[in-house]
């Protein structure tokens, strides 16, 4: 089966750096490994509907979950869990009684599961890091990326104060897409158009970046793939591979490994259901 995209010279959220593959709709595409993150299922402002239909376009060998997959933040305090959510539940069941492999690495917000790090329940392995070896030849650290973000680890309540915030710029994103939609445009989030533009924010962005690609080296390994801070990313500007997830509550982005050994940022919007033939190119099909 043939995969069709067309790349962006710039993408709002993820930068010039970073590689943004436009899918088109049809058959799933045979993948080596599949990375999401910040799912936030119970929360008003989980993307459910695309995150499934992202996920049947792709058959992968291996599943890594990155952590805050179900928020147990927001859920300990109202209960949110509509049937949408309760889908993309199922896909993930489906996927692991296929035989897949699939790998859950706890954040912050789904931090109760780290007391199972360890475990594995049939094909599902619940770590709080792991090593994927890439057929690029490099090794990578694969993590969430809260230990290493300083308001996470030493004022919690700080990051509380800043989830409820966040809440409130997504709560911004479901209406203004409301109306986007009346007028034929398509998804735009606003929270992450406003989260770079303030400095603060950007230079936060830098730091993790800057802090988990030295833990990577510290581990003699050549990148890291984490998730956290809602930004979607790759570059080598620190010495190793550093690529973010992002999320499925902005960006709607998760990272795909190919056959021949490249990474690539997927963001999964409006545009991944339209197929605009004049601007796509085909790909080689995909190795069994």
């Amino acid at each position: 089966m043939a995969l069709a995209f067309r790349r962006d010279a710039q993408d709002p959220v993820c930068g010039d750096r970073t590689s943004v593959a436009r899918i088109s709709a049809r058959l799933p595409v045979k993948i080596r490994s599949l990375f999401i993150s910040d799912v936030h299922l119970g929360t008003r402002g989980c993307q459910a509907e695309r995150l499934i239909d992202f996920l049947r376009h792709y058959d992968a060998e291996t599943l890594f979950l990155v952590g805050d997959i179900v928020d147990g933040w927001r859920l300990r305090s109202s209960w949110y869990w509509p049937t949408a959510h309760n889908a993309v539940a199922r896909e993930l069941i489906a996927f692991a009684q296929r035989g897949r492999r699939l790998v859950y690495i706890p954040g912050n917000h789904d931090e109760c599961l780290r007391d199972y790090a360890g475990a594995a329940f049939g094909a599902v392995e619940i770590v709080d890091r792991a090593i994927h070896r890439g057929l690029d030849g490099r090794d990578y650290l694969v993590v969430h990326g809260d230990h290493f973000d300083v308001v996470v680890r030493h004022a919690r309540w700080l990051a509380l104060l800043g989830d409820f915030g966040y809440r409130a710029a997504l709560a911004s994103n479901v209406w203004l897409n409301w109306i986007r939609r009346r007028f034929g445009f398509g998804y735009w989030s606003f929270s992450s158009w406003a989260k770079l533009r303030v400095k603060n924010a950007v230079n936060h962005i830098g730091r993790f970046e800057e802090v988990l690609s030295s833990e990577a080296r510290r581990r003699n390994v050549q990148g890291v793939i984490c998730g956290h801070i809602h930004h979607a990313a790759m570059h080598d500007d620190f010495g190793v591979r550093y690529i973010n997830t992002g999320d499925w509550v902005e960006s709607c982005t998760g990272v795909i490994e190919r056959y021949d050994g490249h990474f690539e940022i997927v963001r999964w919007t409006d545009a991944q259901v339209e197929l605009d033939a004049a601007s796509f190119v085909p790909l080689a099909e995909a190795v069994a």
